[in-house]
């Protein structure tokens, strides 16, 4: 079994800096791609961005590319999500997963590629 956990969200203006973090326990070792989703209320989870097992290739929806980055720290089991310059538009729950097996990266744009979800952790941006 692989756990995460996400945290790092909060409140805050458009324009302002945020940093997500998702740190991976149990199974570790067999983490492969990892990705980032949001979601708001009524509507389907949306891709945000993936990263690769290693983390030397990276994917961004055109809603976020420019502005959020994606990275993993393997010696931390923790994959981050940089978001600057955000805006209203990215309040939204965001959630981490993760897949034990490799697959395209645009096979990781779709929420069920992923087997195993965190909590999520709650973004607002106000105007």
């Amino acid at each position: 079994q692989v756990q995460l956990v996400e945290s790092g969200g909060g409140l805050v203006q458009a324009g302002d800096s945020l940093r997500l973090s998702c740190t991976v326990s149990g199974r570790t070792g067999s983490v492969y791609q990892m990705g980032w989703f949001r979601q708001t209320p009524g509507k389907v989870r949306d891709f945000v961005a993936s990263t690769s097992r290693f983390g030397d290739m990276s994917d961004y929806a055109d809603s976020v590319k420019g502005r959020f980055t994606i990275s993993r720290d393997m010696g931390k089991n923790t994959v981050y999500l940089q978001m600057n310059s955000l805006k209203p538009e990215d309040t939204a729950v965001y959630y981490c997963a993760t897949r034990t097996s490799l697959i395209s990266l645009t096979r990781l744009r779709q929420w069920d590629a992923y087997e195993y979800w965190g909590q999520g952790t709650q973004v607002t941006v106000s105007s």
